[in-house]
């Protein structure tokens, strides 16, 4: 399949923020109602996978958008045309931060400049998983 209409570095990091931003709060909120407290870095409570889940699970079932996502008018699709499934997310999102954390964060600014000099737009973490960032909407099949 060929790659079409890829997401550039600042389409994609704004959604990050984004979803960065939705996370810290629905988190913050809930901790708050269970636990008392909005924000605490001491103590790591159930909630705190709640960030996690969204990142791993909505992709899948909602065509590769986040809230983030589709604010901005970027989602994640694999580069064989295929539904994403749980596995690549994992791939993408927990192996790449494994191999993120074992460059010392060097594969994270590789990927930055891949990114933003890159064609296709693909990242370390796109490769890893099969996958590119576009700004084609689903298509009926997907």
């Amino acid at each position: 399949m060929e790659v079409t209409n890829p997401a550039g570095f600042q389409n994609r990091f704004l959604a990050r923020i984004l979803d960065l931003l939705i996370i810290f709060l629905v988190t913050g909120v809930f901790s708050q109602l269970l636990y008392g407290e909005f924000y605490d870095d001491d103590n790591f409570y159930p909630i705190d996978y709640l960030g996690l889940i969204y990142g791993l699970a909505l992709p899948v079932v909602w065509y590769g958008y986040t809230l983030g996502r589709r604010m901005v008018g970027n989602r994640i699709v694999r580069v064989d045309g295929r539904k994403i499934g749980i596995g690549t997310m994992i791939l993408r999102d927990i192996v790449a931060v494994i191999v993120y954390i074992f460059t010392f964060g060097i594969g994270l600014i590789v990927s930055a400049f891949m990114i933003g000099t890159r064609e296709d737009k693909r990242a370390i973490h796109d490769f890893i998983a099969q996958t590119y960032v576009t700004t084609d909407p689903p298509t009926k099949a997907h």
